[in-house]
């Protein structure tokens, strides 16, 4: 095993080199890994993470980088939370596992009724709002969304969009359209599901107008299953009343909107869940990634009179683990006692610095997002999207200190733990501004 670095009492809160990089211990580790593990994972350079702390990650060299993805949007509360990593250890040393298909436990208890009271669903007196299944993954959360709303509905037929990133497994690799290496070599995929371009009312409108009358009966779909940000297909922020179309839609061939909140929510735009910044009130949501702060965590939320599923039609032994649960409560608490504010608050502050930079530079376009989803376009020098050149500017980072990830065409994201501040978004930018003039 290798030896780490000797632990520190705290982290820099900015990057700190101490060498070439990948370091001797980075290298070793890297030809270890590589010579064993699948070659279909997508490491975007050669970062071999050691400890964090906030939004900072140590290597196992001792190189400190300002991380900007969050391990994927998912450590909402920073790396190593103290508050977070006390309610897992405490948890842990009470109970690891009892499955919560077949048991009772409290943390599963807890986190669902405090999503149930959250969920942006009508109220209903006298009743909880909402229902709720845990699930291990974001994955695992559509493709249980997608059972259950052809389960409830008797339909079979489904819409997603292009772009749209869903997950690998088969249901969810069936909803997503971002890119065909995704799909490639694993057919047949599930049936029934059907795509159309994401976030334009000229997309409801083929929908409406060509769809449905030639191909796609309203009458035989069962769900729309749309993000409220596309993730993955580029931080695609859509246009003002699609959401609100597609709730119309819904409701008038009664026809279930799904959202798949697994990037956008749990306080990443600055609000708990992205789909409230439109005002409306869809039938399913599905979370995962930033609910439990890193433990593996997913979950399936229906209006109550949806989820009528019987016992033993979808079930899994380690979804809502006990641990998970745990790290999950005292996440949302903390989200709601000022990080959620801080997503909003800090996300102007990064949007203002990138329009910055676009005014300065014609290689980088205008920032698009809401609250700490944010992202950027790359351009060559005719001012076509270039993913070569978004490629080279986010491993160029990387040698700087600065952790960043792309997305969609030609895009970089921004989207870190939601504890980052003001001086460290100055950072990041600044390392980018050095990246941009030699560019």
């Amino acid at each position: 095993m290798l030896s780490l670095p000797t632990k520190e009492a705290s982290l820099p809160r900015v990057p700190r080199l101490v060498g070439s990089l990948p370091g001797p211990r980075a290298q070793a580790l890297i030809a270890r890994d590589e010579a064993v593990t699948s070659p279909s994972y997508t490491r975007g350079y050669p970062l071999v993470a050691a400890r964090g702390e906030g939004c900072m990650l140590e290597d196992v060299d001792g190189n400190v980088f300002l991380d900007l993805t969050a391990g994927i949007a998912v450590t909402a509360t920073g790396h190593a939370h103290p508050v977070v990593v006390r309610a897992i250890q405490e948890q842990a040393a009470n109970l690891l596992h009892m499955s919560g298909t077949d048991f009772y436990y409290e943390p599963m208890a807890e986190l669902a009724e405090a999503l149930c009271e959250r969920a942006p669903f009508p109220a209903a007196a006298g009743r909880p709002r909402a229902r709720v299944f845990f699930s291990n993954s974001g994955a695992e959360a559509n493709e249980g969304a997608l059972k259950l709303a052809r389960y409830y509905t008797g339909r079979q037929q489904v819409v997603a969009f292009l772009g749209a990133f869903h997950g690998r497994t088969y249901g969810a690799m069936s909803l997503t359209g971002s890119r065909a290496v995704q799909r490639q070599g694993f057919g047949p995929l599930v049936p029934g599901i059907s795509h159309i371009s994401y976030g334009t009312h000229a997309s409801l409108d083929y929908l409406e107008d060509k769809l449905f009358p030639a191909v796609l009966p309203p009458e035989e779909i069962a769900a729309i299953v749309v993000e409220p940000i596309q993730g993955e297909g580029g931080y695609i922020v859509p246009e003002d009343g699609f959401h609100e179309r597609i709730r119309q839609i819904c409701t008038r061939h009664g026809i279930l909107m799904v959202v798949d909140e697994v990037q956008a929510g749990m306080g990443r735009t600055g609000k708990l869940f992205a789909i409230e910044h439109w005002g409306v009130q869809p039938d399913i949501v599905t979370l995962a990634k930033g609910i439990a702060s890193g433990l593996p965590l997913g979950a399936i939320l229906s209006r109550p009179e949806i989820m009528t599923w019987p016992a033993g039609s979808h079930a899994t032994t380690f979804g809502g683990n006990p641990v998970a649960c745990a790290a999950a409560n005292a996440t949302l608490k903390l989200l709601e006692a000022g990080l959620i504010e801080n997503a909003e608050r800090m996300g102007r502050v990064l949007q203002a610095g990138l329009g910055q930079l676009a005014d300065r530079f014609s290689l980088v376009s205008a920032s698009r997002g809401k609250g700490l989803m944010v992202a950027v376009d790359l351009f060559d020098a005719a001012g076509n999207l270039d993913r070569e050149r978004r490629d080279k500017i986010v491993d160029l980072a990387f040698y700087r200190g600065l952790l960043l990830l792309g997305c969609g065409k030609a895009a970089i994201r921004f989207c870190p733990p939601l504890v980052i501040d003001a001086d460290q978004i100055r950072v990041a930018l600044d390392i980018l501004r050095q990246i941009f003039e030699e560019q």
